[in-house]
């Protein structure tokens, strides 16, 4: 308890030691980590454009199911054809004329299996001036039935769901591309907002170390003009002066270009940010101890990398099109049948003595156009065909070099995820070694800090007592305040080292509680 009190104690020491209008001279904006990282996800520009990539992907899947949905289709002829007549077997008048209408309907639906289905319905009308009509005008009604099948090339669920399949597995890459860049703009984010927290702290402690060398500076003034210090040593403190005010100049100016570099990452200016007002941190890093062990690291990562997914999802689709390039060599065989049922009616003629060659009209028996429609529905004639049809390819050159290609393709993406598990297995080991160095350095530069913090209290004490030189001192002052800056350094660096290893473990949306919400 004692150890975590005085942690706790040496942080408030080291961070916000000074007045914040001693470091600002304007209006300032407070601002936590969380908001910074809230504010990147909603304005930052490339993450609104890689948002989109996720909704096109599943539109794509959309596409791909249309392939699959029922076609309708409805058509309507007309046609009147007219021509001389040069017989009266013909027509008894001079020309010869035909009029004919019909009415066609059909449903079809591709299957999974790669064949087809379809219904259809067609009715026509056909009404003529010729001679020796039985039926004028005549209807003509007939329900048909068609299926296809593919028995070697195109056959199968998994060739003929490629797109979908494929369209699938592109959109949960999209997803991982953008969880991947969500990893990437937070560890951006962190990384700016901690060098931010550290170029703040740090002019703060060059704004002390200016303070103790000016104090010293009018400290020697007074003791030359009462004759107890040679002249020379105000110079050596003029000198130190301006030295640390070129520091500061270099530490503003870090301040500046660290709070540029964070307001472009979170996108500030968007809607109703003000770019003159400066942006100052809250949240003070941690110098507590964590990470994890390089196997569960491991672990981890190979569980959770969006780009590992990715990858393995890359090898699928390459899988899958090898699969189709192959099915795509072998011969066509395909399996047609159909079954119709036609219906016929119309307005029957009556010749004399039932005999056409008559040609004499002695009366009509007017039909309806739905009588042909309903014998055709009652399937009055029964009329069927079974087929296969065979077709070999002379010549499969482009198909094998599909094959070929498709083969080439895969290896080349298998190589592809074991030199990501080789990359992803070194930066995880940077990653961690990192931690445990950063962690370390804090340690000892704290160390290094009170230890020159004792120094600079004994060369005060000396000179005080006229057993040390104001060379010393301001020595001792500049070691103090390097000594300071470099343990702010380290705790930040550790900071960022943890912030590191969560992305490269690919568990800083876990860690920040952020879910990305999924549509189907």
């Amino acid at each position: 308890m004692k150890k975590k009190l005085t942690k706790m104690m040496l942080t408030t020491f080291l961070f916000f030691v000074l007045p914040i209008s001693y470091v600002f001279g304007g209006e300032t904006k407070e601002i936590t980590l969380e908001d910074c990282i809230l504010m990147a996800l909603k304005n930052n520009l490339s993450v609104a454009i890689e948002v989109l990539n996720p909704e096109l992907s599943k539109l794509s899947i959309s596409k791909a199911r249309e392939k699959f949905m029922p076609e309708f289709s409805f058509s309507f002829n007309q046609r009147s054809t007219e021509s001389a007549s040069y017989s009266f077997l013909d027509s008894a008048a001079d020309q010869v004329e035909t009029r004919f209408k019909d009415y066609a309907a059909q449903i079809s639906q591709f299957l999974p299996t790669g064949g087809s289905l379809s219904l259809s319905i067609v009715t026509d009308k056909t009404d003529t001036n010729r001679n020796f009509q039985t039926i004028n005008p005549r209807f003509q009604s007939t329900l048909r039935f068609d299926f296809s099948q593919p028995l070697l090339k195109g056959f199968g669920i998994r060739i003929n769901r490629r797109e979908i399949t494929v369209a699938r597995n592109n959109r949960e890459i999209s997803l991982s591309r953008f969880k991947n860049l969500l990893l990437t703009t937070i560890y951006q984010v962190e990384n700016a907002y901690w060098n931010l927290v550290y170029s703040i702290e740090n002019l703060k402690v060059k704004q002390q170390s200016l303070k103790l060398a000016k104090e010293l500076l009018a400290k020697n003034k007074k003791s030359v003009e009462i004759g107890s210090l040679a002249p020379i040593e105000i110079k050596t403190a003029e000198a130190e002066v301006a030295t640390r005010e070129a520091d500061i100049l270099e530490a503003e100016a870090l301040i500046r270009n660290n709070i540029d570099n964070l307001r472009t990452i979170i996108n500030l200016n968007a809607g109703r940010g003000d770019p003159d007002i400066d942006i100052l941190p809250t949240d003070k890093p941690e110098s507590e101890k964590k990470g994890v062990s390089l196997e569960e690291a491991i672990r981890i990562a190979f569980k959770e990398r969006p780009d590992l997914k990715e990858s393995k999802l890359d090898i699928k689709n390459k899988d899958l099109d090898l699969t189709y390039a192959k099915n795509q060599l072998m011969p066509g065989l395909d399996l047609q049948a159909s079954y119709w049922s036609p219906g016929i009616s119309g307005t029957r003629i009556l010749y004399l003595d039932d005999n056409p060659l008559t040609n004499v009209i002695i009366g009509t028996l007017p039909g309806k156009s739905s009588e042909s429609m309903n014998d055709a529905l009652r399937f009055l004639y029964n009329n069927w065909s079974v087929s296969l049809v065979l077709s070999v390819p002379l010549s499969s050159i482009i198909s094998r070099a599909d094959v070929a290609q498709a083969l080439v393709s895969l290896k080349q993406s298998k190589l592809g995820l074991r030199e990501k598990e080789q990359q992803i297995l070194l930066e995880i080991k940077n990653a961690v070694r990192d931690v445990e160095t950063n962690f370390k350095r804090v340690h000892a530069y704290r160390i290094a800090r009170e230890l020159t913090e004792e120094k600079l209290r004994a060369e005060e004490e000396k000179l005080r007592v006229g057993l040390s030189t104001n060379y010393d001192l301001l020595l001792a002052q500049r070691d103090f305040a390097n000594a300071r800056s470099s343990e702010l350094k380290a705790i930040v660096d550790y900071n960022v080292s943890l912030a590191n290893q969560e992305k490269v473990l690919g568990i800083s949306l876990d860690k920040k509680n952020i879910r990305m919400k999924e549509t189907k």
